[in-house]
Parts: structure tokens; C-alpha cells; sequence
């Protein structure tokens, strides 16, 4: 399917893969009256893990904003699945939360999940601006730097 978000998307360069299966025993979302829950996504690019490790240790703060900005991309084609394929069915960003995975003294979890959050703008405008929590976390799944899930008001 292919709509006005399609179309932006490909205008400014962004192409969101295939939603990966999940990795445990849970569902990519589950939708309750007009909310999406997309589970937690992280950064994946062609089937592969990127950014394993730490930021704040093995990564800088603008790579963390690279790593978030991947694990949300992950997230839009679990929120594509969602809609069955069309975004144009999203109404706005409600929520996301940000999950960095650092040193015990990195506190510029916020700045991190940046990089999801500019995402969410680029891709849906006015109706990307959300609510958000950034939190530390000693590890993520597979060591990777950031996870990232989300609440969507969908049609």
C-alpha cells in the first residue's frame, strides 16, 4: 500500500525494512481500541545488530542518536505491520520510550533518544511530537545501545 506517508518517506530518503520477527514470546504490537503498542525495537539493519556496546564508553552520544534512530526505524515497520502496511492510518505519536545502554555515570539519555525522537518528526510532522521517557539501563538485549518502543493513535 502506498499513501502520502509513503510517499514523504521516499521523498526525503527513508526506506523502513520489513518487521523482523520478535525475539522472545511476545507480539511486534498489540492494538486496543485505537492505540498501537509497538514493542521494543533495536538496532537492526539488514537482518544484523548494529551498535553493540555501550554509549558513553564504546559510543559517542551522536553514535547513541544513530543507534536510536535505527532501533525507531525498526519500530515504524513493526507500526507498518501494525496497519496493515499503511501509515497513513497513524493519527500521531503518543509515547515513546528510550532505553540507552550505558556506563552508571552517562546522563545525557535524553540527547540519545533524540535520535528516535527526530525520527518520529521527520516522518509524521506536527502529529511525531509525543511524550517521552529516556532512561540508563546496565544492558539491553544482544548488548545493544538502544531500544526504543512506542504508542500510536492509529485510525
Amino acid at each position: 500500500m502506498s499513501g502520502k506517508i509513503d510517499a514523504h518517506l521516499k521523498q526525503i530518503g527513508i526506506e523502513i525494512p520489513a518487521a523482523g520477527p520478535a525475539a522472545g514470546n511476545y507480539v511486534n504490537f498489540v492494538i486496543s481500541g485505537n492505540l498501537a503498542y509497538i514493542a521494543g525495537s533495536v538496532p537492526i539493519e539488514n537482518g544484523e545488530r548494529k551498535f553493540i556496546g555501550k554509549v558513553g564508553r564504546e559510543f559517542s552520544i551522536e553514535q547513541g542518536q544513530q543507534a536510536a534512530e535505527l532501533a525507531a526505524l525498526n519500530m515504524l515497520a513493526r507500526l507498518k505491520q501494525a496497519c496493515g502496511g499503511d501509515l497513513d492510518r497513524v493519527v500521531r505519536c503518543v509515547r515513546l520510550t528510550g532505553y540507552v545502554n550505558a556506563p552508571d555515570d552517562f546522563t545525557e539519555q535524553p540527547k540519545v533518544i533524540n535520535g528516535a525522537s527526530d525520527l518520529m518528526v521527520k516522518v509524521f510532522g506536527d502529529a511525531g511530537i509525543h511524550a517521552r521517557t529516556a532512561v540508563g539501563v546496565a544492558s539491553l538485549p544482544f548488548g545493544v545501545a538502544a531500544e526504543v518502543e512506542g504508542i500510536f493513535e492509529i485510525r
